[in-house]
């Protein structure tokens, strides 16, 4: 009798699953999944990979990040606290772990331009399974594959996964923490949760304190839908908030509890701290064009950056700013990467909201709305208001939500449209029109790029809109026919512009742009990215290039063989007064070479006595001066070039420093 009863209970909860696959709510289990749901599913990632590999091996190297990992890959020391040079004297600006993959890639690969975007590519491809999954989970299997198809087609998100930056693991990162927490949320589960808070802990050590943004749609998720009492929920979030904490602070706290003479200084930061990086320089400053000031967190002032100003800087103030910034997100450069599905994931909001009122507290299908519409909220808000520049790779996150909700909303919308008859049959007409017309207009920002997309996507919208108006006539299987024929083509036409402008990585000129962009926007980035950099050799596209010093210019090849010839056991092959300089030495060559100023060139190491102690116990002997004025770089220069004599037949600014030179240092610095 019992073997009876669970043999129709399962029989009654498979039968139950397939209903729920078909009508499109939350949880179907996979015995219940469509046939055409695998292959599909399989189609998108492969299109995915195809985006996110194309020309891989004509990947560039990243200037500054390219020469952290080259570094980390000569030492385990490096590795772990993200060391800008072989030496270990400075750490990079930012927390490393989005750069340890790229490490461990480079070691397994070898240090290759390919071999340091592979991780990226990798990240990608599980990004889109993952919200295929999170969504399916939530909404049902067509919602996932329409999430996942909308997210691998999103512009941002094609030239994010083959750029070497922060953002591709954070995003994998923040995907598996939603995913989690709608596990969690469905019976009340810690493990998941903790599983959540876990994944969120990791993120921050790839984006710091932005991966904490997530935090208040995944919280309020969790209070509002889980079934149990609140005191439980409660806890449970606790627990969980705990464990998110404490792994986002592991690298700090390590950082911190390492004495300074055993570790690199922290970049970004006037005294050495970890929590001034990550909260003054890499947080509270990105934030000024609010009236806010990190000159009080021990953050480096970002506007003194050597060389150029940093992307985020901005004095600019006034009503123009303020509606420049607070609507950046629906600007051309930051639009045609991310914004093409604005409307219609706004509309799923506020039907997915409007239709499930009345609905038992723990409604999965509202409170999974509520998740992706507050996060979206969230960081439209906080990328708003925070700065952004030309940095389109920032918008990874802000697809995430965009595709759930697009995925979402069109299975409402077309179930409503199906039952007929009632005000909520318009929505998906109105998606649809609403959608195309804003693409269109996007699209006419760029009106010598692909100068046939709005009027494609025009005519697609108007065929979606006619078949839809027809499948309310005739029979009922004509009429299902040509219903499904108009959702296609709808769907077709919402996707076309974002899927037009994601296929431009295809082409080398759009490709490769080291911002995550495409299009257009990819080429005026790169310009502005290899401006800025001002490093030629570390910017451009470097396929033929190679890790064993072949790739440096004459000159830099006879300043590294003379200063290794003549190293006379010194730690450093020669210090440089900056960043810029010392980039193709560490990227090329992996040589020891001691760089000033830090990224912004406004960190105060080495300090004058530090740098005369270095002469004078031998660990260093040349200095190469010249190149980007760096704040350490001014206050050595004079006195090297008043104490140290000129190497001749060198073509750069070589000065040999002995240490009997050192003897002429101030009292107070000996």
């Amino acid at each position: 009798m019992v073997s009876a009863t669970t043999a129709t209970t399962a029989s009654a909860r498979r039968t139950g699953d397939r209903r729920l696959a078909r009508s499109g709510t939350p949880g179907p289990d996979p015995v219940g999944r469509p046939g055409y749901a695998r292959p599909a599913l399989l189609a998108i990632l492969a299109v995915a990979a195809v985006l996110f590999t194309w020309d891989i091996q004509h990947s560039g190297y990243h200037a500054f990040y390219s020469e952290t990992v080259r570094s980390m890959t000569e030492s385990w020391k490096g590795f772990l606290f993200g060391s800008f040079d072989p030496g270990n004297s400075i750490t990079i600006d930012k927390v490393p772990g989005f750069l340890w993959p790229q490490a461990l890639s480079a070691r397994i690969f070898g240090f290759h331009p390919w071999a340091l975007t592979l991780p990226q590519v990798i990240e990608g491809v599980l990004s889109v399974a993952v919200l295929h999954r999170a969504v399916r989970r939530w909404a049902g299997e067509n919602a996932g594959l329409l999430a996942a198809g909308a997210f691998a087609l999103t512009p941002a998100v094609a030239g994010l996964f083959r750029t070497e930056v922060e953002d591709p693991a954070f995003t994998l990162l923040v995907v598996l923490a939603a995913d989690a927490t709608l596990r969690a949320a469905r019976e009340a589960r810690l493990r998941p949760l903790l599983a959540a808070g876990i994944w969120v802990g990791l993120s921050f050590q790839a984006k710091m304190l932005e991966a904490w943004a997530v935090l208040p749609a995944l919280g309020l998720l969790y209070v509002i839908s889980a079934p149990a009492v609140l005191r439980r929920r409660l806890a449970h979030l606790a627990v969980a908030g705990a464990v998110c904490v404490a792994v986002s602070a592991s690298w700090v706290l390590l950082v911190t509890l390492t004495p300074a003479k055993d570790r690199p200084y922290v970049d970004g930061t006037t005294n050495n701290s970890a929590v001034s990086q990550v909260v003054g320089y890499n947080f509270v400053s990105r934030f000024s064009s609010l009236g806010i000031s990190a000159k009080d967190t021990g953050s480096v002032s970002v506007l003194t950056m050597a060389g150029a100003a940093p992307a985020h800087a901005s004095s600019r103030s006034g009503p123009h700013a303020t509606a420049a910034r607070w609507g950046k997100m629906f600007g051309p450069s930051l639009a045609s990467q991310v914004g093409w599905l604005y409307p219609a994931a706004a509309l799923a909001v506020v039907c997915g909201l409007a239709w499930r009122r009345g609905r038992p507290r723990t409604d999965p299908l509202r409170a999974g709305f509520v998740l992706w519409g507050v996060w979206l909220t969230t960081f439209f808000l906080v990328l708003s208001a925070g700065a952004v520049g030309g940095h389109t790779y920032y918008m990874g996150v802000v697809a995430v939500p965009l595709a759930a909700l697009f995925g979402a909303g069109m299975v409402q919308f077309w179930h409503a449209w199906r039952r007929g008859g009632r005000a909520r049959a318009w929505a998906l007409p109105t998606a649809v029109v609403s959608t195309v017309a804003w693409s269109a207009g996007v699209s006419e920002l760029f009106p010598s790029f692909l100068p046939w997309l709005a009027p494609a996507a025009i005519t697609l919208g108007a065929g979606a809109l006619a078949l839809l108006a027809l499948s309310r006539t005739g029979d009922e299987g004509t009429r299902r026919r040509l219903a499904v024929l108009g959702l296609g083509v709808g769907i077709a036409a919402m996707l076309l512009p974002s899927a037009a402008w994601a296929s431009s990585v295809l082409n080398p000129a759009y490709g490769h742009s080291g911002m995550g962009s495409t299009g257009p926007v990819a080429t005026r980035h790169r310009a502005m990215h290899h401006r800025a950099s001002a490093a030629p050799a570390s910017s451009r596209r470097t396929a033929a290039k190679t890790p064993d010093g072949t790739s440096l210019s004459r000159n830099q090849r006879q300043l590294l063989a003379y200063t290794r010839a003549h190293q006379d056991g010194a730690t450093y092959l020669f210090a440089t007064t900056s960043w810029r300089v010392a980039s193709p030495y560490v990227l090329h060559a992996g040589a020891n070479v001691l760089p000033m100023g830090g990224f912004t060139g406004a960190v105060p190491t080495p300090t004058g006595a530090e740098f005369r102690h270095l002469i004078a116990t031998g660990r260093l002997r040349y200095i190469v001066l010249g190149g980007p004025a760096t704040a350490p770089g001014r206050s050595v220069a004079r006195w090297v070039r008043d104490h140290c004599p000129p190497v001749p037949h060198q073509p750069s600014q070589l000065y040999r420093c002995s240490p009997s030179s050192a003897a002429s240092l101030a009292p107070q610095d000996r």
